[in-house]
């Protein structure tokens, strides 16, 4: 089992950070002369992200590796390992946090006022964002944009918090957890390096903040409801697709 470990940790350490990154660099020229190829690096970000998925899904059909032992399971809250008081003062941000998701991606169908204010906040983010030309432009490009959504909202769940996290306290048994969850949120910070190194900080801690709530909750089910949730709002606000 131990292998299997260290040869999965071994993919997210070079797969993402620096093939991933080498694909991106790639992908950046040739949309420039080419914008179908946009479709086709969609396809390829799924790939790479459905590839380990399945893996570790593999290996807990054909191990003693279960489900639960990745946090695939209902919640229930957990206040031993990170103390009763950062416990629920975690999942009580994260509820509010959640709420106000639910309040825009409803009030922008519902509400002028809303929907408004979010397509101006779009076009301000849209001018600092340093990975615009990986962004849809046209509806097809939507289309696949939206299963990339959904795609990392699972697969990035069950892989960065639930398979590290269960992976580095198998390993290192003596570790503690919070040393557990920089490891894992640092490894997922640089999955993302195609986002420079302000996008690579920016998930590091976007990975620590959904670590410590997996731990807390004992159970990555909310987290991929709330990471779809996230993606799903961030992608509100653009309305200039072309057909």
């Amino acid at each position: 089992m131990n292998i299997i470990l260290w040869g999965l940790i071994g993919f997210t350490l070079l797969y993402e950070p620096i093939i991933g990154y080498w694909l991106y660099q790639r992908f950046k020229i040739r949309v420039m002369t080419n914008p179908a190829s946009r479709i086709h690096y969609y396809k390829i970000v799924m790939l790479g992200l459905w590839l380990p998925t399945l893996i570790i899904l593999i290996v807990v059909a054909n191990s003693e590796l279960t489900l639960e032992e990745l946090r695939v399971i209902m919640p229930s809250i957990n206040t031993k390992a990170l103390g009763p008081i950062v416990t629920y003062i975690f999942i009580g941000v994260a509820l509010l946090y959640s709420i106000l998701l639910l309040y825009y991606a409803i009030g922008y169908f519902i509400s002028d006022n809303v929907k408004n204010k979010m397509i101006v906040m779009k076009q301000k983010q849209m001018k600092q964002i340093a990975f615009i030309e990986l962004l849809p432009v046209t509806k097809k490009d939507k289309v696949i944009w939206n299963q990339v959504a959904w795609t990392a909202g699972v697969t990035e769940e069950i892989i960065y918090r639930g398979f590290l996290i269960f992976a580095f306290n198998t390993l290192f048994p003596e570790w503690s957890i919070w040393f557990v969850l920089l490891c894992t949120s640092i490894i997922f910070g640089l999955a993302h390096t195609y986002q420079c190194l302000s996008g690579v900080i920016r998930t590091t801690i976007f990975g620590f903040v959904f670590g410590m709530l997996a731990v807390a909750l004992n159970s990555i089910i909310p987290l991929i409801l709330l990471h779809v949730l996230i993606d799903y709002v961030g992608k509100l606000g653009n309305e200039n697709e072309k057909d």
